[in-house]
This record gives C-alpha cells, structure tokens and sequence, in this order.
C-alpha cells in the first residue's frame, strides 16, 4: 500500500471536467485507488463517488492504492491534481 497527502492546487477544484480526466487517469492503473477527504473515503475510480466529496481547491486530501502500480498511480494522480486539465 502506498499513500500520499496532496494539495489541490488545480484552479477549478475537482469538478466537472477535472473530476471526468482524474477518474479516466485513474482507470488506467490496476491497482486500488481511494481518496479521501475529511473523513470520507471514495473509490477513485468512480466519477459519481469523486464528485461527491466536493473537494475544492487549497483542500487536502489523501491518495491511497495497493496493487501492482501503486505507486506510479499515486504519482500520476498527484500531478493531475496539481493543474488543471482543459
């Protein structure tokens, strides 16, 4: 298992689009992916369960996956959080 803290500096938050490219990112690893929020936990895969944790920009959050490429994913999906994908 592999974990990172991040800040999400993207100007847009993840909503909408930025949420739409974070979980197509994150489907192309094998592994488990979560992130968390406060004291909520979402699969990363899933556009609906990553848009409900509203996270806005300046949040931190937790990326979290265990697998074979756990930590090429984490990296990959901290970077996508770092800018905005348009």
């Amino acid at each position: 298992m592999y974990s990172k803290e991040v800040v999400v500096r993207c100007e847009s938050g993840l909503h909408n689009r930025q949420a739409t490219y974070f979980v197509q990112k994150a489907n192309e690893f094998e592994c488990s992916i979560w992130l968390e929020s406060g004291n909520r936990k979402m699969n990363a895969k899933s556009l609906l369960g990553i848009m409900s944790l509203g996270i806005v920009t300046g949040a931190t959050v937790v990326l979290t996956a265990s697998g074979n490429d756990e930590e090429a994913a984490v990296n990959a999906l901290e970077q996508l959080l770092q800018r905005d994908v348009y």
